[in-house]
């Protein structure tokens, strides 16, 4: 299941490029220095340990199967294999039934594509094979949770479309192999492998951006949010198709992972502008999910480890995803009682969980009968032990700290109190009581306060009515960024930390600013 990725074609790019090269014909071919060999691999049976109880292969030998050759490494020696003339693509291989087949061939990035000037652009193989594929571009496969098509297995007789380089020059050299697979394999199919279709496509440096350019209006309050904001600042809009989006989260792989909680799935956003579902049933499982709005997850972290961390609206708890993907649960109840449906999370270094829990993912919120608290609280979590906090707003949402900890930031979703509290941490990770850090109530606007980021100088970025407020740490408001969209959650990304990542309604936004952010 893939969403869209811009209103538009889906697709890693835009269907029609600006040069394509058919690499089943001689023209193509000898445009690339290109020559297709192929050979039937081979299933044998081999020794391989059994999952032990640390869930990896770490039990006693037991007999499995592998294929052969390997010949997905870029070193391999394919001279011996069959050579395949142009046009022949479509010639029947492998032995029929459960079967597979091997293809590789080495291009070159030739000066021209007729008229086109391939320097600088951006190369994509797209290939159709009856009946799956796997791709290894240069000895690689990338894979992630979550990936569909790409260099994986795209779907019954369904294009694997994959982006092999940016920023290419001519001459550059690329080893393509392609794993063909008869299928379905579940019914030890009555046919045998072939390609459809197989052609590169390049697409200028512009046109391959994974993002797209959106109005930003910037109301600068004071000239502090000069350092902060540059004077070019430029909104792209990177996703976008979505029912309401939620709890970004920079992964170390360098994907986007964010929260539908209307949905209940979790997408992931890769740098070459695809989304895959990376999680179903993200927050909630129950039989009566028809009655919900919002059961899915909603704030999502990473603790020290690299272990995502999720709130859980429609459970009404907090879970950490191991390794293995076994599921932790971290807090589900205070005194016995279910908590209301945490909203937002933050780790603190000494490895403290901290979270909020208003009651906005219960179906009927504050009047659900299935709510079994009285208050909406801010809790910490250590050791599978959960304390209550503060009780003391009606809507505890966005929740941050200050670069040193020494403050916790949390933001009130309350029409009549639109506040950000600022609390002093306490040496054993309580908190002392709370000052209103900044006060937006009498702003008009749909928005009370939502999701909230700390940049390294203390900055706050705060959602909230009518857009994202920038407040210095001593809560001065320096400007507000209005998008297209009410924005709800933030994140930090990129290599340098410098990017915001922005999920609103219906899209996802990033705009490039000057000081790097706090991210787990």
């Amino acid at each position: 299941m893939t969403a869209s990725r811009l209103p538009g074609p889906p697709g890693i790019l835009p269907d029609l490029p600006d040069a394509m090269i058919d690499l089943n014909t001689e023209a193509g071919l000898a445009l690339v220095k290109g020559q297709w060999r192929t050979r039937n691999a081979e299933v044998t049976t081999v020794d391989f340990p059994s999952v032990g109880e640390d869930l990896e292969p770490s039990g006693p030998l037991n007999k499995t199967y592998d294929i052969v050759p390997h010949a997905e490494v870029l070193d391999f020696d394919d001279s011996s294999w069959e050579t395949m003339q142009p046009g022949t693509l479509s010639s029947r291989r492998g032995a029929g039934k459960v079967s597979f087949t091997w293809y590789r061939i080495n291009i070159s990035i030739p000066e021209k594509v007729g008229k086109f000037d391939p320097t600088g652009s951006t190369l994509v193989f797209e290939v159709v094979v009856d009946d799956y594929a796997e791709i290894w571009i240069n000895g690689q496969m990338p894979r992630t949770v979550g990936q569909a098509g790409g260099t994986v297995v795209s779907g019954f007789n369904s294009p694997n479309r994959l982006i092999v380089a940016r920023n290419i020059r001519p001459g550059q050299q690329f080893q393509i192999a392609v794993f063909g697979i008869n299928a379905p394999l579940s019914v030890s199919p009555q046919n045998y492998i072939w390609m459809r279709t197989a052609a590169l496509s390049f697409y200028s440096a512009l046109r391959a951006s994974p993002a797209r350019p959106v109005d930003l209006e910037i109301d600068r309050k004071h000239r502090g949010l000069g350092t902060i904001v540059p004077a070019d600042a430029r909104l792209e809009q990177i996703a976008s198709g979505f029912v309401f989006t939620e709890g970004p989260v920079w992964t170390r792989a360098g994907h986007l992972l964010f929260s539908s909680p209307h949905t209940n799935t979790i997408f992931r956003w890769a740098s070459d502008g695809s989304v895959n579902v990376f999680r179903t049933n993200s927050g909630y499982s129950g039989f009566d999910i028809g009655e919900y709005i919002e059961p899915g997850a909603n704030g999502l972290t990473f603790d020290r480890e690299g272990r995502l961390t999720m709130c859980q609206h429609g459970n009404r708890q907090v879970v950490r995803v191991e390794r293995r993907n076994t599921v932790t649960l971290l807090a589900g109840q205070y005194q016995g009682k279910r908590l209301n449906s945490p909203n937002d999370l933050v780790y603190k270094s000494d490895g403290a969980l901290y979270f909020t829990d208003p009651p906005f993912g219960l179906p009927q919120t504050f009047d659900d009968p299935r709510k079994e608290l009285t208050f909406s609280g801010v809790y910490r979590v250590v050791d599978g032990h959960i304390t209550l906090l503060t009780d003391e707003l009606r809507g505890p949402n966005g929740i941050a700290f200050s670069p040193d900890e020494a403050f916790l930031y949390v933001g009130n979703w309350d029409p009549e109190m639109k506040v950000v509290m600022r609390f002093p941490v306490n040496a054993d990770g309580t908190l002392s009581p709370g000052e209103v850090f900044h006060d937006l109530t009498d702003v008009p606007g749909e928005n009370a306060i939502d999701g909230i980021k700390v940049d390294q100088q203390g900055n706050l970025y705060v959602c909230g009515p009518n857009g994202i407020w920038i407040f210095s740490p001593e809560g001065q408001a320096l400007g507000v960024l209005h998008l297209p969209e009410l924005p709800h959650n933030l994140a930090w990304g990129d290599e340098d930390g410098r990017t915001i990542y922005i999920t609103a309604r219906t899209s996802v936004y990033r705009i490039k600013l000057n000081i790097p952010g706090i991210r787990p």
